[in-house]
């Protein structure tokens, strides 16, 4: 029985898991972006954040302790050059899961796992539609009346004026 498991083995031995998770979390940070099955892509979530965490210290210390999770130079220094600027007044949630729908050959859910400081076309268009947006608030009935009033007084106004005329 699996009371209590909260680990997803995801169908592998651990030493399997291991290393699929390293490489698909070694393609995220190189990508920034992956398509894979959700299952895999939740699992990934958490094997990646507290590595991207650890990357906002830039001691030898956390290089090492990325090292062992990755395995892979080229990858560590990205994620402590490039990853690790972008997301250090982030205070986590780091990644974004799309769904993407269901895989043509065996109906997996497919889902798309990017590191969110990375895609400028949601953060622009998230910006800009903030900019844009007016903020209205409610107005009481009492407010209708002054603007009709207003209306029919600058109307008086004019018909006085062409009545001079």
């Amino acid at each position: 029985m699996r009371h209590g498991d909260k680990i997803n083995n995801l169908g592998r031995k651990t030493a399997h898991r291991h290393a699929l998770l390293m490489n698909l979390a070694c393609a995220l940070i190189d990508n920034k972006r992956i398509f894979t099955t959700l299952a895999k892509a939740k699992a990934l979530r958490v094997y990646v954040e507290p590595l991207i965490t650890k990357s906002k210290e830039d001691t030898t210390h956390s290089r090492r302790v990325a090292f062992s999770y990755l395995k892979r130079k080229e990858t560590v220094s990205e994620l402590f050059k490039e990853v690790a600027s972008k997301v250090a007044n982030r205070n986590g949630g780091y990644t974004r899961i799309i769904k993407t729908g269901n895989r043509q050959g065996d109906a997996a859910e497919m889902a798309m796992i990017e590191l969110v400081d990375f895609n400028e076309i949601y953060s622009n268009a998230k910006s800009s539609a903030e900019g844009t947006a007016k903020k209205t608030t409610r107005r009481s009935k009492g407010a209708k009346k002054e603007t009709t009033a207003k209306a029919k007084k600058e109307d008086t106004a004019e018909a006085s004026e062409t009545a001079e005329a």
